[in-house]
C-alpha cells in the first residue's frame, strides 16, 4: 500500500478539527451536572424551593443542562457553604444561601467562612417575617403586646429558630425600636414553634410569612400581628405592618444561589440569566405554590450591595450577643 504523507496529514487535521468541534460541543454547561448544595435537610422550605426551580433553570440553561440537589445540613448552613466556596470554580458548584444568617453568623461567632468568599449569583425568595399567636390567645394585636411587656418586661414570651435567624434578628430590632423586652425562646425549627403555640407553652412566634400560607387551617389557628415590611405584602394585606405601626423595623428571610469566587464572568451571567428566566416561566410560577408569592429576583451584583449595607445594620445587634 503507498504511503501518502499528504493524506495523512489531512486526515489528521481533520480528526483534530472534530476533536476541537466535539470538546466545543461539550463546553459548560452540557457535559456535567451543576451540583446545588442546600445547608439545610431535605423537606424544608429552602430545600423544596430549589428542587422545584432547578428543572426550570436547566431548561433556560439549555445544552442538555441538568442540576443535582445535594444536602448538607448543619451549623446554619456553614457546612454548605464551606464545602462550596473550596470548590473548583467551573460553574459546576453551586450553593443556597438563606439571609440573614449567611452574613450575621461571621458577625457574632467565629466562622470558617466570611461573606467575601463566596460571589452572590441571585436572590430568589424575599419572605417576610411575621409574628403570630394562638387565634383563641390573649394576644389580639402588636399594641397589645408592646403596651404588655412595658407594663411588665418579659412578660411574653416569644420564639424563634435560633441566633442569627430571621425571627431572632426581628424580635431583637423591635426590641429596640420599641423598648421593650421579651422573654425569648429559641427553637430548632418553625415545627417546634407551632407545637408550642399550639399547647400553649408559648405566645408568640416569629415566622416567615411563607411557613404561614392559610393561618386559619393551620392544625392550630393561628392570628398574624404584624409584619415586618415596609410596603405590605399583597397576600397578607390585612395585617398590619411595623412602619405603619411607627416602628421602622424591616426584616424578611432571603433565599438564593451564590457560586465559589473564581467563575468566569460569562458562565455567572448565564446562570443568572437563566434563574430570571426559570422564575419568570409560567409553568414555575403554577407549581412554586407557597414561594409564589415572595419570588423577589436580584441580580448578584445588586443583592450583594444590598448585604453590605445590612451588615452595618445589624453590627450593634451583634455586639450584644454572647462570643461562641
Amino acid at each position: 500500500m503507498r504511503f501518502d504523507l499528504r493524506q495523512t496529514l489531512h486526515a489528521g487535521v481533520a480528526a483534530l478539527a472534530l476533536t476541537a468541534g466535539s470538546l466545543a460541543h461539550a463546553a459548560w454547561p452540557s457535559d456535567a451536572p451543576i451540583n446545588v448544595t442546600v445547608g439545610f435537610a431535605p423537606g424544608g422550605s429552602t430545600d423544596v424551593m430549589v428542587r422545584t426551580l432547578a428543572p426550570f433553570i436547566a431548561k433556560h440553561l439549555g445544552d442538555n443542562a441538568s442540576l443535582v440537589i445535594q444536602n448538607r445540613p448543619g451549623a446554619s448552613g456553614e457546612l454548605a457553604i464551606n464545602s462550596v466556596m473550596r470548590a473548583k470554580p467551573d460553574g459546576y458548584s453551586l450553593v443556597i444561601v438563606n439571609l440573614p444568617g449567611y452574613f450575621f453568623v461571621p458577625m457574632y461567632r467565629k466562622s470558617s467562612y466570611t461573606t467575601r468568599d463566596l460571589t452572590l449569583l441571585a436572590r430568589v425568595v424575599s419572605d417576610p417575617t411575621i409574628m403570630v399567636t394562638r387565634k383563641d390567645g390573649k394576644l389580639s394585636d402588636l399594641k397589645q403586646v408592646l403596651a404588655a411587656l412595658k407594663a411588665a418586661p418579659g412578660s411574653i414570651s416569644a420564639g424563634h429558630n435560633g441566633l442569627g435567624t430571621n425571627g431572632h434578628l426581628a424580635m431583637a430590632r423591635l426590641e429596640g425600636a420599641a423598648g421593650v423586652k421579651f422573654n425569648a425562646i429559641p427553637y430548632n425549627g418553625t415545627a417546634q414553634q407551632k407545637t408550642a403555640l399550639a399547647s400553649s407553652t408559648l405566645d408568640i412566634a416569629y415566622l416567615a410569612a411563607s411557613e404561614v400560607p392559610d393561618p386559619e387551617n393551620e392544625a392550630t389557628p393561628v392570628r398574624l400581628l404584624a409584619q415586618f415590611t415596609k410596603e405590605k405584602v399583597q397576600r397578607i394585606a390585612g395585617v398590619p405592618s411595623t412602619f405603619e405601626l411607627g416602628l421602622p423595623v424591616e426584616m424578611t428571610a432571603e433565599r438564593g444561589f451564590a457560586a465559589p469566587n473564581g467563575v468566569p464572568a460569562p458562565v455567572l451571567a448565564r446562570l443568572e440569566r437563566a434563574i430570571q428566566a426559570a422564575m419568570k416561566d409560567p409553568e414555575y410560577l403554577k407549581a412554586a405554590r407557597n414561594d409564589a408569592p415572595f419570588l423577589s429576583f436580584l441580580g448578584g451584583a445588586d443583592w450583594t450591595r444590598q448585604i453590605e449595607q445590612d451588615i452595618r445594620a445589624y453590627e450593634a445587634i451583634a455586639r450584644t450577643l454572647p462570643k461562641e
